[in-house]
């Protein structure tokens, strides 16, 4: 899962990013309007972590642009900013949810899980796909309930594989998703390669009925066998 904190406050800014690192989510941040405007205009954000009080401008403004694009990233305001009106316009803008520092980082775990589960897997814990059952929450892969090891790409991977089951997922989509910024750093998809190779050769040998196809020169799709 990926997630743009946009806060302009550098010690709530790292106890933000270290609270949702530990639950193995990838984390952007944007400490100013224009940057998180670039952010929010180039990549996709399965959440985002909204200030109103932003040094360059209103997060609300960012909110707008954001439904005005159509995107479909999850929102929750984060704002010290806790007026009656603040929170109606958020809302009525279209975030998903407000939350008014300051806050308890147990509760943003919790809001954050909460909005994840609504917008990508219908409130649900798992994702079950023929034989292949994915428990969200503890980030483990059961396969004829049999419980599979994977390391924490070859999981980001398949829970993207999965959240877009049946649809064509582009390479370039697939790397800026699961490896954010650090996608910056190569200059060849070979590490997508190496991890798609381990996780079908783990899907294979416990007996999935599923299977990641190559769509030779586009990208991947997960399909039933």
């Amino acid at each position: 899962m990926k997630i743009l904190i946009v806060e302009d406050e550098p010690q709530m800014l790292e106890n933000m990013r270290q609270t949702l690192k530990a639950e193995a989510y990838l984390i952007e941040s944007a400490t100013t309007f224009h940057e998180a405007n670039d952010r929010i205009g180039i990549y996709d954000y399965d959440c985002i972590l909204l200030d109103i009080g932003l040094p360059d401008g209103n997060g609300l403004e960012l909110l707008k642009t954001i439904k005005a694009k159509g995107l479909e990233d999850g929102v929750i305001i984060v704002s010290a900013k806790d007026s009656l009106d603040d929170k109606l316009m958020g809302l009525n803008l279209g975030a998903d949810d407000y939350l008014p520092k300051p806050f308890h980082m147990a509760e943003l775990r919790a809001r954050v899980k909460a909005i994840l589960r609504r917008r990508n897997f219908e409130g649900q814990n798992t994702i079950e796909i023929e034989n292949v059952r994915l428990n969200i929450p503890d980030r483990i892969l059961f396969i004829n309930d049999n419980a599979v090891e994977l390391n924490r790409k070859e999981y980001d991977v398949l829970l993207y594989f999965l959240s877009n089951k049946d649809r064509l997922v582009n390479k370039t989509a697939l790397a800026e998703h699961v490896w954010g910024d650090n996608i910056d750093q190569t200059d060849s998809f070979d590490f997508i390669y190496s991890q798609i190779k381990n996780l079908r050769k783990k899907l294979d040998s416990y007996g999935a009925k599923i299977q990641i196809k190559a769509v030779y020169g586009i990208g991947y799709k997960l399909q039933k066998k």
